[in-house]
């Protein structure tokens, strides 16, 4: 295969994921745990700007929170490193990240901005990978990553790594809602309190011919987070209640939260929103996407 053109600088968007649900299955002998999940992508993005640099090293600025990291502990950068050495590339980056996606939120973002950043530094240097080798790098730097070079719409089983597209409605509208409240993913799990079988029997999904009928299934099956976030932290009730009260007709928890979203069919009209979201809260009034969605 013919070597894509390589061009000096790209600005791309990361886009954002929900879990319209989460089982933990088991503990795995790699100390991950298997899940089964469907993520679905949604219209939330961060926006990255790549330059090339001829000076080796990578310098990262972004407008996000003080606590987010500039070097190694950034996955952006975390995962510059690890393509650069695996393809010996010379010369360095310049990167610079608008931060839309709240961090330690159950979205995915750090994720994102890592798959988006395998997808630029092959662009940049026209290496040509396939999706499988993509998912294959981003499946070395996080357990989600492999998801964003997917339809969008999958089944995500193992660690992670095992995604199955599917195809679900799209004819609906989201609200996110992220109060002043973050939760680790680490802490999350070490907070587990249930017992983890690998069986996912009583599960039963299929192709859903509408809206209605997604929910009214996906209403069986839980975010296994959930409950125990409810108990350790009541603001997320608070949230729920305003979703349902805004006419969500489907509230749910994201990954290890704390970022609660309501679909809605038909979106609250004018100021009917404004009205129940605290001051405190972050919120997203957002549609779901097919990906990849990075240059569009």
């Amino acid at each position: 295969m013919d070597k894509m053109k390589k061009i000096a600088n790209l600005e791309l968007k990361a886009p954002a994921k929900i879990n319209l649900f989460l089982k933990i299955l088991n503990k795995r002998d790699d100390g991950y745990h298997n899940i089964f999940s469907w993520f679905q992508a949604v219209s939330l993005y961060d926006r990255i700007v790549y330059d090339k640099t001829e000076d080796p090293g990578f310098n990262l600025q972004h407008d996000g929170p003080l606590s987010l990291p500039t070097d190694e502990k950034n996955l952006i950068i975390k995962t510059a490193r690890l393509m650069f050495n695996t393809y010996d590339l010379e010369g360095g980056l310049n990167i610079n990240l608008k931060k839309n996606i709240p961090i330690s939120a159950g979205l995915g973002g750090g994720s994102s901005d890592s798959a988006t950043t395998i997808y630029a530094i092959d662009r940049l240097y026209g290496l040509s990978l396939s999706n499988e080798k993509k998912q294959e790098i981003g499946q070395k730097i996080g357990s989600d990553v492999p998801f964003f070079f997917s339809s969008g719409q999958a089944e995500i089983t193992g660690r992670g790594e095992i995604i199955k597209n599917i195809s679900i409605p799209l004819d609906y509208s989201l609200i996110l809602i992220k109060p002043k409240l973050s939760i680790s993913t680490a802490d999350s799990y070490s907070g587990l309190k249930m017992d983890l079988t690998i069986s996912t029997e009583s599960i039963k999904l299929f192709p859903y011919k509408d809206f209605r009928e997604m929910i009214s299934n996906l209403s069986e099956i839980e975010n296994d987070f959930e409950q125990g976030h409810l108990k350790s932290f009541p603001i997320l009730e608070e949230v729920k209640l305003a979703l349902r009260n805004a006419g969500a007709d489907f509230v749910r928890m994201s990954g290890s939260g704390p970022t609660i979203y309501g679909l809605f069919r038909n979106m609250p009209e004018g100021d009917g929103l404004k009205k129940i979201i605290r001051n405190d809260w972050q919120y997203f009034v957002l549609r779901p996407i097919i990906l990849p969605a990075w240059e569009r």
